[in-house]
């Protein structure tokens, strides 16, 4: 598949054929994807693969508790951990400020069905990153860190992008980090790595041909933030 196709049809994929998705299929998936960019090429992240149907379940229920604390920030109108307020709201060594009750919104059941897909998926792979083989260059900044994720989530979505190109597909979820201990409990998880996302794989039931986004124009300014906007060239829409 070119790349082109690969890139502009790899979607969020949630509904699975019951097809398998055999060892050396996920073999080649994974040695693909460990040529994306990471600091320094520490290349710090691991791959969990569970395929036990009761780890996968207990996973779907962890899952479940934080997509319920989701739904809570959307019930109230609001973005659900709304990243410019992550720093301010849980200080270290203190405690938390959550804009709304999570105790009450874990009580509130989510729809039915909403972790089914990953009990059904195949594989789940949940990806960890090594915190003491990685920068976090913009420490300090009196906000919510980000640089180290660099060094996971272009290998994450290279996975995405060579399961595309081979039939299956999945998605990056960051839900489970809600239920980070648990998760590290389970599959045995050191404490100097942390969960960084999980991504289920499958054979879609529906193949993806077009995904809609925002054009270039609308995020690429020239020169400055508020510069002109980056314009496509003459005869291309």
């Amino acid at each position: 598949m070119e790349l082109e196709t690969v890139m502009r049809t790899t979607a969020a994929v949630r509904q699975y054929t019951d097809d398998p998705l055999d060892d050396a299929t996920l073999y080649a998936i994974l040695d693909d994807a460990r040529f994306a960019p990471n600091g320094g090429n520490r290349q710090s992240w691991h791959v969990i693969v569970v395929r036990d149907p009761a780890t996968k379940r207990r996973l779907a229920d962890l899952y479940e508790v934080g997509m319920r604390e989701y739904a809570g920030f959307t019930r109230a109108g609001l973005v659900p951990f709304v990243a410019s307020e992550a720093h301010w709201r849980n200080p270290p060594g203190a405690e938390p400020t959550p804009a709304i009750d999570l105790e009450a919104a874990r009580q509130v059941p989510v729809p039915p069905g909403s972790t089914d897909h990953l009990v059904a998926a195949p594989v789940l792979l949940v990806i960890t990153l090594d915190l003491t083989n990685v920068s976090a260059v913009d420490t300090g900044l009196d906000r919510l860190p980000l640089t180290a994720a660099a060094s996971v989530f272009p290998f994450a979505q290279n996975i995405l992008l060579a399961a595309r190109d081979r039939g299956y597909g999945g998605h990056l979820t960051s839900v489970l980090s809600r239920c980070e201990p648990e998760v590290k409990a389970l599959l045995g998880i050191p404490d100097d790595h942390v969960l960084a996302t999980m991504v289920p794989l499958g054979r879609p039931v529906h193949q993806v041909t077009r995904l809609r986004r925002i054009p270039v124009e609308d995020f690429a300014t020239v020169g400055r933030f508020d510069g002109a906007p980056l314009e496509p060239p003459a005869g291309k829409s």
